[in-house]
């Protein structure tokens, strides 16, 4: 298993029972999770969510059906062998207390028989790759990090032997909510450069439509009540159960899955602060407001005709804009910075925080229509696998 574009899993009517109950805890569950994409397991607590997830690495033996990953059957690999090719990062990171960062990175690594020199390099390639500088926490240990510096470790710890498939039960469940969107953020800036086969089980669908390429709505027994694109699922719940899961607000939340870079924008006149006041008067000539600028081409101050007519400079004339959203937001943030603006426009902004242009109330209201209608009807792949 180590070509990230064969690390397809497919699950073929997989059960597991325990002695002394009556029922399956997962009964008979059949699904293929393509390769190189972020699957997630939702559904309420005691479904058979992290069951059905944990017997992807025989932490929990299957007891009926077959499991694949990249073709071969995991029940004739050695269970160590396959764990050790597989990332598991869990909530509250469960790193070992008495071990260093730098040592629990190294712990997968160490027992498939790096050398010292290629294990350091790569504890502090992964430190780097989730945003903790290497020489201020290789030698801490878990005690003396926040939880999400935990959590981030814990990442670097799954991902360190570079393994195709990473497993992640509820891994940011236990943090605040702020720094569970930092992490959100984190994980999905590191999956468009690894584009690992991911598994993560959540009972928050929000998460789940934040992260998920595909989600699988599980009910009791890890029966698959949806299984589609985020997109798919808000704008077509597959029943009432599932649309319970949506929730109100479902059109909202699809603004979450696109970016404002995927869209078109609309413009505004725009004067730098140290151009003339009759440079902005022609400009606004047939609009009523405009921008002011700074000399590297960044928002300053929302500017209305009015304003101008006494002015003599466009230093510290005009509001100032309050937030400004980057290109690679989504359009959720765009409507908060929206919303938050006097005459309901968000400034888009680029990487060095220049002027890109506006989204509109208008631009929102529209892409909410082209989601609905490019989801709704029929979902297709409700049911992946026969």
């Amino acid at each position: 298993m180590t070509d990230n574009e064969r690390a397809e899993i497919v699950l073929d009517s997989v059960s597991k029972r325990y002695p002394g109950q009556k029922d399956p805890a997962v009964d008979a569950i059949s699904l293929t999770i393509a390769a190189g994409e972020i699957t997630v397991f939702v559904g309420p607590s005691g479904c058979g969510k992290t069951t059905t997830m944990r017997m992807i690495n025989r932490l929990i033996e299957p007891s009926a059906g077959t499991i694949t990953i990249a073709g071969r059957d995991i029940t004739r690999m050695n269970p160590d062998r396959l764990r050790r090719g597989i990332g598991y990062s869990i909530q509250q990171a469960g790193l070992f207390p008495h071990l260093t960062v730098a040592r629990n990175i190294a712990t997968v690594p160490g027992l498939l028989g790096w050398d010292r020199k290629r294990i350091a390099a790569r504890v502090d390639e992964m430190l780097a790759l989730v945003g903790l500088d290497p020489d201020t926490f290789r030698g801490r240990y878990p005690r003396q990090l926040s939880g999400g510096q935990q959590q981030r470790v814990g990442v670097a710890r799954a991902l360190a032997a570079d393994p195709p498939v990473l497993l992640m039960d509820e891994p940011f469940g236990a943090v605040d909510p702020i720094t569970r969107g930092l992490l959100q953020d984190e994980l999905l800036r590191l999956q468009s450069e690894l584009h690992k086969t991911i598994v993560f089980v959540t009972h928050d669908f929000n998460e789940a439509v934040k992260l998920g390429d595909r989600i699988a709505v599980l009910g009791n027994r890890s029966r698959i009540l949806q299984y589609d694109t985020p997109a798919a699922i808000l704008a077509d719940p597959a029943d009432d159960t599932v649309a319970g899961f949506v929730g109100a607000g479902a059109a909202l939340k699809q603004l979450t899955l696109v970016h404002v870079a995927d869209i078109g924008l609309t413009d505004c006149p725009t004067a730098r602060e140290s151009d003339s006041v009759d440079t902005l008067r022609a400009a606004l000539a047939e609009q009523d407001w405009g921008l002011i600028l700074d000399d590297q081409g960044r928002p300053l101050r929302w500017i209305a005709k009015p304003q101008l007519s006494q002015a003599t400079s466009l230093h510290e004339i005009g509001l100032p804009v309050t937030g400004t959203v980057p290109l690679r937001a989504t359009l959720q943030r765009a409507l908060e910075t929206l919303l938050a603006e006097s005459n309901a426009n968000a400034v888009v902004t680029g990487s060095h925080g220049e002027y890109l242009g506006l989204i509109t109330i208008d631009t929102l209201v529209t892409q909410l229509s082209e989601l609905r209608a490019e989801h709704t009807g029929p979902a297709t792949a409700s049911e992946p696998h026969p």
